[in-house]
C-alpha cells in the first residue's frame, strides 16, 4: 500500500529531492520520486533498512519556513535476538546544498539494555533525464558506472552528450561492508538512552566540498536557515488573526522561495517540480507580478534574465523570432542533444506582452528608474515583435502557430493539445488568437507607456496608448459572443471563433480591456455554478462540449488563473466575487496537506465533507499556485501605486477594501516603494472594512476611496 502522506519536495537551485514520508526513495512505489540535479535523476533510490526491515513512519513533515524535511521513525519488531519494537527513534532529517543532498540521523535506544543494531543503505542513481521520468523513450542511453571504495559507493554516468554526472555517498560513520551494487552496511552499538548520530552525503559535484559529513551537514542546515531567513528579510509581512489563514500565507511564500534560484544578481521562481523545476517566462513573470506587493526583488531578477535571453535572431526549430520572450530553458542531457526543443524555447506567444506588463508595474512599485532605463532595449524589442507579428496576421491580432518540430501545439498558457477548441468540440485549426493574449498585448502598450512617461518619452507614451484604445475597440467587436455572454476563447485560422465560455476571458478583466458592461456579464458566468465549482473558477464551464473536470485545461481549477480573474473582478469593482475566490482557494488550501495549492486540482462539485479532488501529476509546490494569495490579497485590499512622471510622492490608494469573511484583521507591514516603505492594518468594522496607516515614510501619501 502506498504511504498515506504526500510526497516531500525540497529544492536548492538546480537541486531538487522529492521524498516518501520517511525521507526515502522508493522506486517500486513512486516512479518520479528521486533527487534531481541539473535535469537528471542522480538518486533513483535511497532506503534505510534497521534489522533488515524498513522503520515505522511516527511523522513526517516539511519544515518549509527552513527548508528541511524531518521524520520521526522508529523499529519495527526486530525478529530474534533484537529489541521489541518502538525501542529506537530516529529522527531523520534531509536539507540540500545546490550540489548535494545531506541527510542526519539520530538513533536514540529507549530500552533498558544496549542494542547492536545492523543498518542497511540501499542508494543507487539511474540518471534519467526529466523527460525520460515523465515518460519519453529515448532510442540510445549513456553508460553507467558504480564503483565501490573503503566506506563510499560512487556511480558515473557517462552521458551521450560528452557530460559525466556523479553521485558520490559519504557517511560519518564507519562502513563494515559494502555489497553489490548499491548496498553499504554498518553496525551501531547504543547504550541505554544513547543517541548517536551519523551524516550522509550525496554529493554531485565531487571535489567541491572538503567537509566531513557531519560537518557538511551542519553548514548546510545553516546556510538553508538563513536563506529563507534572507526572504522574509526582505518582504513585507503579511499576518493576519486566523491561525490557518497565516500558515497558508507563510507556506506559500516559503514555496515560492523555495522554488526561486538565483540567476546573475536576481532571484527567479523556477515553475514547479517535479516537471517544471526550471526557468518558464510565463509563470515566472505571472508568478513574480502576484508578488509585486510583498517582494518586489523577483520581478526585478525575472525581468534582468528573460532579457538577457530574449531571442535575437529566426530559428524555426525553437519557435524563436527576434525579440521574443523565452518560454522555458531546460538543462539535461536530452535538451543538450537536441531530443527535446527546450533547452532555449520561445514557443509562448504570451510571454513577451507579459514581460512588457511586469515591468511597467514593477517600475511603479520600485521607481527603480535605472534598472528600467537598462532594461530599455529588451522592453523596445519586445514591443516591436508584438507589433510585426500583429502586422502579419490577417486580422491584426496577436496570433501563434507552432513552427518547431516537438514543439507546442498551443502556445497560451493552456497549452495542452485539446484545449483550444469550438463549441462543437472540434479543435482550433491554423494560427489561434487568444482572447487573454490580446488582453495581454492592451496591457503590454499601456505598460510600455507609463515606463516610457517615467523616462520622459511623453509622445512615444501617447501613440501607445492610441493603439491600446484601437485595440480595446477592435478586441471586443471581434472575440464578444452574445450567444454565451462572454468573450470568445479564441478565433482561428479561418477567423471562426471559438465561442467557447473559459476561464481566459476572465483574464481580459485583468489588463482592463474588456468593456464595463462586458466585465460584469463574465463576472456572473464565471462565479455561476456550472463555472465555479464550490473551490474555484473553472478552466471550462462544464456545458462545453470538451468539459471534463478530470482533464488539464478542460474543467480543472487553476489557483494561478484563479488569481489573475480575482484581480481583474477587484479592478471592475466586484470584490464581493474576487472574495468569493479568495475564500474557495483558502478553503482548498485548508483541506490540503501542508496547506500547499498545488498546480491544479479536479474540477467536480464541491460536496459536504469532502475535500477537493486532486489531479495525480499535478506539480507541488507550483510557482504561480503559491503566488496567488498575494495576488488576491492586493485585488482585495483595492490596492493601486501611482507616482509622478517627475518623481516625487508615491500615492498609495486603497479603492473600497474588504477581507473575506475569515478575517478579521489584516497587517501588512514594511511594505516597500522604492525608498519609501508603509504600514497598513486592515479591520473589519461594524459596516465595512477600516484602514488604519500605522507606520509610513514621509515620501508616501495613501489614499482611501469607498
Amino acid at each position: 500500500m502506498p504511504d498515506p502522506l504526500p510526497p516531500f519536495v525540497l529544492k536548492n537551485e538546480e537541486t531538487f529531492a522529492i521524498l516518501d514520508p520517511r525521507g526515502e526513495i522508493c522506486p517500486e512505489t513512486q516512479h518520479d520520486a528521486g533527487i534531481f540535479h541539473r535535469g537528471a535523476r542522480h538518486v533513483s533510490r535511497l532506503q534505510l533498512l534497521l534489522w533488515d526491515r524498513p522503520p515505522v513512519v511516527l511523522s513526517s513533515t516539511e519544515r518549509g519556513a527552513v527548508g528541511l524535511h524531518v521524520s520521526h521513525l522508529t523499529n519495527d519488531d526486530s525478529g530474534p535476538g533484537g529489541p521489541a519494537a518502538m525501542t529506537v527513534h530516529l529522527e531523520r532529517s534531509t536539507v540540500l546544498t545546490a550540489t548535494a543532498c545531506l541527510q542526519q540521523f539520530c538513533f536514540t535506544n529507549y530500552g533498558r539494555t544496549a542494542v547492536r543494531m545492523p543498518l542497511n543503505l540501499r542508494i543507487d542513481g539511474d540518471f534519467h533525464d526529466i523527460f525520460e521520468v515523465r515518460g519519453y523513450r529515448r532510442p540510445a542511453r549513456g553508460r553507467t558506472l558504480r564503483q565501490n571504495a573503503t566506506g563510499t559507493l560512487e556511480c558515473i554516468y557517462h552521458g551521450l552528450d560528452g557530460e559525466d554526472r556523479f553521485t558520490v555517498v559519504r557517511l560519518s560513520e564507519v562502513v563494515t561492508h559494502v555489497a553489490e551494487p548499491d548496498h553499504l552496511r554498518m553496525e551501531l552499538l547504543l547504550e541505554p538512552h544513547q543517541t548517536r548520530r551519523v551524516a550522509l552525503v550525496l554529493d554531485f559535484r565531487p571535489g567541491t566540498v572538503l567537509l566531513e559529513p557531519e560537518d557538511h551537514y551542519e553548514a548546510a542546515l545553516l546556510a538553508t536557515i538563513e536563506r529563507f531567513r534572507e526572504a522574509r528579510r526582505s518582504a513585507a509581512s503579511v499576518v493576519s488573526d486566523n491561525a490557518g489563514f497565516n500558515s497558508w500565507l507563510m507556506r506559500s511564500f516559503s514555496d515560492v522561495h523555495l522554488l526561486a534560484s538565483r540567476v546573475g544578481d536576481g532571484l527567479y521562481p523556477y515553475a514547479g517540480v517535479p516537471w517544471f523545476s526550471c526557468p518558464f517566462g510565463r509563470d515566472g513573470l505571472i508568478t513574480a507580478r502576484q508578488m509585486l506587493m510583498v517582494e518586489p526583488r523577483l520581478a526585478r531578477g525575472v525581468l534582468g534574465f528573460l532579457a538577457d535571453r530574449q531571442a535575437s535572431t529566426d530559428d524555426p526549430a525553437h519557435d524563436e523570432q527576434p525579440g521574443k520572450i523565452l518560454h522555458e530553458s531546460r538543462l539535461g542531457e536530452m535538451a543538450s542533444l537536441g531530443e527535446v526543443p527546450f533547452a532555449r524555447y520561445y514557443g509562448a506567444v504570451d510571454s513577451t506582452p507579459l514581460f512588457l506588463m511586469l515591468a511597467g508595474d514593477y517600475l511603479i512599485r520600485s521607481d527603480d528608474k535605472a534598472f528600467v532605463a537598462d532594461l530599455l532595449p529588451a522592453l523596445e524589442a519586445a514591443m516591436d515583435w508584438i507589433h510585426r507579428a500583429e502586422a502579419t496576421s490577417s486580422d491584426g491580432f496577436l496570433r501563434y502557430l507552432r513552427e518547431a518540430d516537438g514543439g507546442l501545439r498551443n502556445q497560451g498558457w493552456k497549452d495542452s493539445d485539446d484545449s483550444i477548441h469550438h463549441a462543437d468540440g472540434r479543435l482550433a485549426e491554423g494560427s489561434i488568437a487568444l482572447c487573454e493574449v490580446q488582453a495581454y498585448a492592451y496591457g503590454a502598450r499601456r505598460s510600455m507607456a507609463t515606463v516610457l512617461q517615467q523616462l520622459g518619452r511623453m509622445e512615444e507614451a501617447q501613440t501607445l496608448l492610441e493603439e491600446a484604445a484601437s485595440l480595446r475597440q477592435r478586441f471586443h467587436r471581434a472575440f464578444w459572443s452574445p450567444g454565451i455572454g462572454s468573450y470568445a476563447l479564441a478565433i482561428d485560422g479561418v477567423g471562426e471563433p471559438c465561442a467557447v465560455r473559459s476561464s481566459n476571458a476572465g483574464h481580459c478583466l485583468w489588463t482592463g480591456i474588456a468593456t464595463p458592461q462586458a466585465a460584469e456579464t463574465i463576472a456572473r458566468h464565471l462565479l455561476a455554478p456550472t463555472s465555479f465549482n464550490g473551490w474555484g473558477v473553472r478552466t471550462l464551464d462544464e456545458r462545453e462540449a470538451r468539459y471534463n473536470p478530470m482533464s488539464y485545461h478542460n474543467g480543472s481549477v487553476w489557483p494561478h488563473d484563479n488569481a489573475l480573474i480575482g484581480m481583474g473582478l477587484a479592478r471592475y469593482g466586484h470584490r464581493s466575487e474576487a472574495l468569493r475566490i479568495l475564500t474557495g482557494l483558502y478553503e482548498t488550501a485548508s483541506a490540503v496537506p501542508l496547506f500547499r495549492l498545488p498546480e491544479l486540482f479536479c474540477g467536480f462539485p464541491r460536496r459536504e465533507e469532502e475535500g477537493p479532488t486532486f489531479y495525480p501529476v499535478a506539480c507541488s509546490p507550483q510557482a504561480w499556485a503559491s503566488g496567488s494569495v498575494f495576488g488576491l490579497l492586493e485585488a482585495i485590499t483595492g490596492m493601486s501605486i501611482e507616482r509622478t512622471p517627475e518623481g516625487g510622492r508615491v500615492q498609495v490608494r486603497l479603492r473600497n477594501p474588504t477581507l473575506p469573511a475569515c478575517l478579521n484583521l489584516l497587517d501588512i507591514n514594511s511594505l516597500r516603494l522604492g525608498e519609501e516603505e508603509i504600514d497598513l492594518q486592515f479591520h473589519r468594522g461594524e459596516h465595512d472594512v477600516g484602514v488604519l496607516v500605522r507606520g509610513r515614510s514621509s515620501g508616501v501619501d495613501v489614499l482611501i476611496l469607498k
